[in-house]
């Protein structure tokens, strides 16, 4: 009934008890995920996750917020996202805010090599044919831009893709959709000042809408501050309906539909 569309279960905090992940995943009626892919050297764990599992998928990419890991070429990502349950390239995009907390207030000029490696990966889409999940905090004019000067504007030949765990203004994801992609949200939509991203629940089309939990993080409320899993993100789904005035179950149906819709090698794997 559920589809998490974005999380992260080679993550310690998930992989010590896959199990019961497993378990808890089906007693709420989350029947598919799409396991992320942070670097290259993490990769191959997801995709035999995924490989091993009907209800699984995974993506190929490395995160922006990751330093000293193997940089792959647009080469190497294009013959990784070939194998098996493998059905988008990413999180890959521009992580600004993280980088100048951790980095002593590192300037934005400093990460050119953030901005080459996301440009790495839009060309690797493109030639897979497969879609972007993007990942955009504290840098999102600069997200946009690379998009459209990468081509990627919804024109034919474009990846497309998906802006995960949404936490910008109603003003990005109408950009972000005019571009042609998909806007999905986390746990965050649950909290009580998330403000703009309650807007945007609101505002998203029906046919352009995801939910993921982003797990092990983000866990929504009433679980906000403890270890996140796919099991919650029917609670993801209850505040968006809830938001936008229809059934959780309207929800679940139209956000699974566009799961395919978007990831569409699901359908072939």
């Amino acid at each position: 009934m559920f589809t998490d569309s974005h999380c992260h279960l080679t993550f310690p905090e998930l992989a010590a008890d896959w199990p019961a992940v497993r378990a808890a995943m089906a007693a709420a009626r989350v029947t598919r995920a799409l396991c992320i892919s942070t670097t290259m050297e993490e990769f191959p764990g997801v995709q035999a996750l995924a490989a091993s599992h009907d209800h699984l998928w995974a993506s190929v990419g490395v995160h922006p917020d990751s330093e000293n890991v193997h940089e792959p070429s647009v080469d190497e990502l294009v013959h990784a996202s070939r194998l098996p349950k493998v059905v988008a390239v990413g999180e890959t995009g521009l992580d600004y805010y993280q980088m100048a907390e951790r980095k002593g207030g590192r300037s934005i000029a400093d990460m050119d090599w953030q901005r080459a490696r996301f440009r790495t990966h839009i060309r690797a889409a493109r030639q897979a044919g497969l879609p972007l999940v993007i990942h955009t905090r504290a840098a999102s004019a600069d997200t946009l831009a690379i998009l459209r000067e990468e081509g990627e504007d919804g024109s034919p030949g474009s990846a497309g893709g998906v802006f995960h765990c949404f936490t910008e203004t109603p003003e990005v994801a109408r950009a972000a959709l005019e571009m042609g992609f998909y806007v999905s949200l986390s746990g965050i939509v649950t909290f009580k000042n998330a403000a703009d991203v309650h807007a945007v629940a609101r505002m998203v089309p029906d046919d352009r809408l995801l939910i993921e939990t982003d797990s092990p993080y983000l866990a929504p409320v009433p679980y906000r501050g403890k270890t996140n899993s796919p099991a919650y993100v029917p609670y993801v789904a209850a505040r968006i309906a809830e938001l936008r005035g229809v059934s959780v179950e309207h929800v679940a149906e139209l956000t699974s539909h566009n799961f395919t819709g978007l990831f569409k090698q699901v359908a072939h794997s």
